[in-house]
């Protein structure tokens, strides 16, 4: 064997540091799954699952039909089907092909690649070994070519699973699938909180260029999801220890900081140039000040402004991936850089920091989310999303994470998902008035048929057949659904807004207040007017009756006739009664209160000259006793 090189050595060395971190801090990983329903043929109806592929363009919160196809040639999808003659492009009419491959000889990359340049619009990897269900990653350094490419979906499904699909293929069956992402993610409330697993590093390939890309064409949506509440964002960055007993040595120093307890890789895996791990961590933990700092100042968008900018004024490869200029960009953001240097702390200090120590404890699964081992990494609503990191695509999962109905806007629009609404109105119940009144209401997964609420008006019903309105306000929406007619200027409905529902035709009508409602003849029915002498005249709604003389008038409430003349002689006399009992009753009690305040005047002069000179009637002890003269 050949002698090797010092930075071979040195890479050597760092890995298997690494790996025996990795094993010391060894965890959980979870295997994200989504479902694969088998329609035919009967056999095999039923549901089963399946991994996701960390690449390609999963359809979270969606379904895909389609039909499996397993090749005659090429069978492990490891070279370009085309060489073959193969082609999967679906007929006029017909469904999309699933293309089943086998596992083995290439990377899964390059089998979802040669699937989708065939027509594949989705490739399932039948596992070649007896295990249970792993991700398939992408490459670290190798097969990347066509990474950022991959759109289709990609899942590993089991072995025996797989063998089940080959024998019902070759046997002549036609194998029908639904592949189901609705339940890959959960999705309990109007908010969505999701994670960010990255990295400052800028020099790691074909990732942190696509890293990059995401960051440059991800930042606007995800500041506008923030800032109006519909999310709760937080970055994190992944960090190792190094085994205490390799502390003072050279790979543990060049690439840790606080005394070997936070590390990263060699950027350019060469000991001997360019920036070390250590300055990775630096940077990375300046990042995730930056955010404690901006989030604390309720502005935790200004983290995607730090992030981008960073990238463009301090790359690696310009020597310029330096704290002074970290300090540049966080003056240029208006952010308080003395907040941010104490977080950061001394990384030369043997002891904790306690930014980096909380992220290495969230590195660690809990719940439904395993260990974060992967960079980088979309964490949403705790369950970890896999597919490639492109903005549509993760878009997709973050708004499968709300609850239906509460998504905002951006995640109905056209290249997000499609709109049931607007084919047979989603079969949900429409106004038939030509007011486009609609149950139907478009959601990210589908659709929803709720009765709906127009200008603060509620309707209620089933919403697929019935909506009605309700509440107060309700007739002036469709008259409430009720009868209304006009004639000769006058309305008449049907329709109260004084009732939460319902119609009753206004009193002088009669029926059942929705189709019509027909005038009551009063007269020709002797409902009214019956007194002695009177005429009646039925009108529209009511009736005219007259008592057969200018000095007689008419009383409704009463049905009787009274003279004018009668009435008038008596209302005022009943009035000059009222008045002149006012003027009695005033001048009684200003009698009265003049009665009441002269006897407490004199009660009180009384008091005050009781307290200057005795009265008649007191006793007086202090009188003179008569001179008495003694006889001589």
């Amino acid at each position: 064997m050949g002698g090797r090189s010092p930075a071979r050595w040195w890479r050597c060395a760092l890995l298997l540091l690494l790996a025996l971190a990795l094993a010391v801090a060894e965890g959980r990983f979870v295997v994200e799954k989504n479902s694969l329903r088998v329609t035919s043929p009967a056999a095999l109806r039923g549901v089963y699952e399946c991994a996701i592929g960390n690449f390609g363009m999963p359809q979270y919160g969606g379904t895909m039909h389609g039909v499996v196809v397993y090749p005659k040639a090429n069978r492990k999808g490891c070279k370009p089907f085309s060489d073959s003659g193969l082609s999967f492009n679906p007929k006029a009419g017909g469904l999309p092909v699933f293309l089943l491959v086998d596992r083995g000889d290439c990377y899964f990359t390059t089998k979802g690649w040669n699937a989708q340049t065939a027509g594949a619009a989705a490739v399932l990897v039948a596992d070649d070994r007896a295990e249970p269900l792993i991700t398939m990653d992408t490459p670290e350094s190798a097969g990347k070519e066509h990474l950022e490419n991959i759109t289709v979906p990609s899942a590993l499904v089991s072995k025996r699973f797989g063998d089940d699909l080959k024998t019902a293929l070759e046997n002549g069956d036609m194998v029908n699938v639904l592949l189901d992402w609705r339940e890959s993610l959960p999705h309990p409330d109007e908010r969505v909180e999701y994670e960010f697993w990255t990295n400052s590093n800028d020099e790691c390939g074909a990732k942190c260029d696509m890293q990059m890309n995401f960051v440059r064409n991800f930042r606007g949506v995800a500041q506008v999801l923030e800032q109006r509440g519909y999310t709760q964002f937080a970055p994190h960055y992944i960090t190792w220890y190094c085994p205490e007993a390799f502390v003072l040595s050279k790979q543990c120093t060049s690439q840790c900081i606080n005394h070997g307890r936070y590390c990263a890789p060699d950027p350019e895996q060469d000991f001997t140039t360019g920036y070390d791990g250590k300055d990775v961590v630096v940077q990375n933990l300046i990042q995730i000040c930056l955010f404690k700092v901006a989030n604390e100042s309720r502005k935790p968008w200004l983290w995607w402004d730090y992030v981008h900018d960073f990238a463009i004024r301090c790359p690696m490869k310009e020597k310029k991936y330096t704290r002074d200029c970290a300090n540049g960009v966080i003056k240029s953001l208006g952010m308080d850089i003395d907040k941010i240097n104490k977080c950061v702390g001394d990384p030369d200090a043997d002891e904790d920091n306690p930014v980096l120590k909380a992220e290495q404890d969230a590195q660690i699964g809990h719940g439904s989310r395993g260990d974060v081992t992967i960079l980088p990494t979309f964490v949403v609503n705790n369950r970890q999303y896999r597919g490639k990191l492109d903005k549509r695509a993760v878009l997709r999962a973050i708004c499968s994470g709300f609850e239906e109905t509460t998504e905002p806007d951006i995640c109905l629009t056209q290249d997000i998902q499609t709109n049931q609404c607007l084919e047979n109105n989603g079969g949900c119940w429409l106004d038939n008035n030509s007011n486009n009144f609609t149950a139907c209401k478009d959601t990210f997964r589908g659709r929803v048929c709720e009765c709906p609420i127009v200008n603060g008006v509620k309707f209620v019903g089933d919403g697929y057949t019935h909506c009605e309105a309700s509440g107060v306000g309700r007739c002036q929406i469709n008259n409430g659904g009720c009868w209304k007619e006009t004639r000769n200027g006058k309305s008449v409905s049907a329709c109260s807004n004084e009732v939460a529902k319902g119609c009753k035709c206004p009193p002088g009508f009669k029926g059942d207040g929705i189709h019509s409602c027909e005038d009551i003849d009063e007269c020709k029915e002797r409902l009214f007017c019956q007194c002695k002498g009177c005429s009646c005249e039925n009108t529209w709604g009511s009736y005219e009756c007259g008592c057969g003389g200018n000095n007689m008038l008419y009383m409704r409430e009463h049905d009787t006739c009274i003279s004018k003349v009668a009435s008038s002689s008596v209302g005022w006399g009943f009035l000059w009664v009222i008045f002149f009992g006012l003027g009695f009753a005033g001048v009684g009690a200003y009698a009265v209160y003049k009665y009441r305040l002269r006897s407490y005047m004199d009660s009180e002069i009384r008091a005050i000259m009781a307290q200057y000179m005795p009265l008649e009637n007191q006793d007086t002890s202090s009188h003179q006793r008569p001179v008495e003269h003694a006889d001589i």
